[in-house]
């Protein structure tokens, strides 16, 4: 029998919350993997993709990595991964530096085989390639009795699908006996075509819709049968969700009241609030937890409640009128107006907007180099001139630029970075420094929103790597050449 752990979506590097501490959790729960491996003396651990959160991961967080990779080279175990779409880069990956250490080997076409069993790998691949893939294989070794394909995305029937799963395993040249995947940080099994296809799951909660313990697979090669059971990590930090659903009269005192019952030291605490009841300040509640020993506290107050003040309305000027008439002033290229909308987005949370940005123009410049180069000389009366502005007001309908996902992007290191960070920098003071723009709050790949006190607030989203709504789904980055981060019960990004 051939024993493999299957884990993925180990996201290494992700500040969540802003908080040091849960970047560290990130990098130790990968750690906790091998740990598993090394006690149990598997036959290999396989990673499904995006093992670091970002395709420029910082020297500490690639110092972790790499000493726990030597742990499992110091055991005599394989380390075999694809890439995923938080860290892929234009040309060489950091799996191929691994592998040039001798610490790991990055799965392609070509069989690497593992006791009895032969592993392929198929990197993720931006839906806008997907039509030209040609699932040619090399042939399984005589000595493998099994064959399995690891590949990184969202595959058929699980949430959020846009990989046809079917066509994979009828045109592939080789005949797998199971499909290991990455992305979905939900764990799930299902059996496609006889093929069994099994998602492991992300090793830490990367959005509060992530409630269930994190873990990976153990996948058992035997005979003609291959068996996949689930194993929880333990020692992953804590999240404390308190779900408060409030009666007519109740406010914070009835909150707080809940919030006492549970043991917040350390925790990542997270309070929903539904029902009716009085307005609260989530800042109150948020205070009080941290003053108990939370980590980190967020508060996401679901109710709509009626604005007391909608009767006073005192304006001196219309900021929205100034913002367009500034826009058209300025000729920006749709690039530039992509930007903009992203800076003055209702849903994302201040603490998100420079990595946001900066992916957004890495993607763009990847895709075009002359993306940024201004439009052409309009006047304010040209009847095609609009801006996010004059869309956020029902005005006339822009042409939107092509979506990005902002989890599907290919690192690209040949940018020009002073260029990047300017548009970044000018992007970034409208919440970090300046007079901010009118709406300028922000949307946040992370699944975060700003809560009623402008503090960020976790939202149940999906455990996914997307961080875009499912209409044409995920990712943790609409769709670009990186082009390649849902429903609550999903989970795949951007992670969220």
């Amino acid at each position: 029998m051939t024993r493999v752990i299957h884990t993925g979506d180990t996201h290494i590097g992700y500040q969540q919350y802003n908080a040091p501490e849960r970047r560290q959790d990130f990098l130790e729960a990968f750690r906790s993997v091998v740990d598993d491996a090394v006690a149990d003396d598997v036959d290999a651990v396989i990673h499904a993709g995006d093992l670091f959160h970002d395709r420029r991961p910082g020297l500490i967080d690639l110092q972790g990595t790499v000493e726990i990779l030597r742990t499992l080279a110091d055991a005599d175990i394989p380390f075999l991964a694809v890439v995923g779409n938080h860290e892929s880069k234009r040309d060489a990956q950091w799996l191929d530096l691994f592998a040039d250490l001798g610490l790991a080997t990055r799965l392609g076409a070509e069989p690497e085989v593992v006791d009895d069993v032969a592993v392929y790998g198929l990197d993720f691949v931006p839906r806008s390639r997907r039509d030209d893939l040609e699932y040619d294989f090399a042939p399984v070794p005589d000595e493998a009795e099994h064959a399995t394909l690891v590949s990184h995305g969202l595959f058929q029937p699980f949430a959020h699908a846009d990989w046809d799963t079917e066509r994979l395993l009828e045109e592939s040249t080789i005949d797998f006996d199971a499909v290991l995947l990455g992305d979905n940080h939900k764990p799930d099994t299902a059996e496609v075509l006889d093929t069994w296809v099994t998602y492991c799951g992300s090793t830490e909660r990367a959005s509060a819709s992530e409630r269930e313990n994190r873990g990976y697979n153990l996948v058992d090669f035997e005979d003609d049968a291959v068996g996949i059971s689930r194993r929880g990590l333990t020692d992953t930090r804590e999240f404390v969700f308190v779900d408060v659903d409030l009666e007519a009269g109740e406010g914070v005192d009835r909150i707080q009241e809940r919030v006492r019952e549970y043991d917040l030291e350390d925790a990542v605490v997270v309070v929903t609030v539904e029902g009716d009841g009085k307005p609260i300040t989530p800042a109150t509640i948020e205070g009080a937890a941290i003053d108990r020993g939370a980590l980190v506290a967020r508060v996401n107050d679901r109710r709509e409640l009626p604005d007391e003040d909608e009767e006073v309305s005192v304006s001196f000027a219309d900021p929205d009128a100034a913002v367009r008439e500034r826009v058209r002033e300025l000729g920006l290229s749709d690039a530039a107006r992509n930007i903009d909308e992203t800076v003055r987005d209702d849903g994302l949370v201040d603490a998100n907007v420079r990595e946001t940005v900066e992916r957004r123009v890495r993607d763009l410049l990847e895709d075009d180099t002359s993306a940024f180069d201004p439009a052409p000389e309009r006047s304010p009366d040209d009847e095609d001139v609009t801006t996010v502005a004059d869309q956020l007001e029902g005005g006339a309908e822009a042409e939107e630029p092509a979506a990005t996902e902002i989890d599907n992007i290919d690192g690209s290191d040949d940018i020009e970075e002073s260029a990047v960070e300017a548009v970044i920098d000018a992007a970034a003071a409208d919440t970090d420094g300046g007079e901010p723009t009118a709406d300028a709050t922000e949307a946040n790949p992370d699944e975060h929103e700003p809560s009623s006190n402008g503090s960020e607030t976790d939202t149940d989203e999906p455990e996914t790597d997307i961080d875009e709504p499912p209409a044409e789904t995920t990712e943790t980055d609409a769709e670009s050449e990186s082009d390649g981060p849902a429903d609550a019960d999903a989970s795949l990004g951007d992670f969220a």
